[in-house]
């Protein structure tokens, strides 16, 4: 995720996960919280945020 728009501060991840053959997401904005996505099964790494 590179930009902030409104357009992409609500996907439906579910659906995006159904489609990823690998569920990873990088966030370059930190628009995300790490822990939902986890929750849904995704990988997810927050740039310039400490992950863990």
């Amino acid at each position: 995720v590179l930009t902030e728009w409104n357009e992409f501060r609500r996907p439906d991840f579910q659906r995006i996960k159904e489609l990823l053959k690998e569920p990873v997401i990088f966030d370059g904005r930190n628009i995300y919280d790490s822990r939902d996505l986890k929750e849904l099964g995704f990988d997810y790494y927050s740039i310039g945020r400490k992950n863990g």
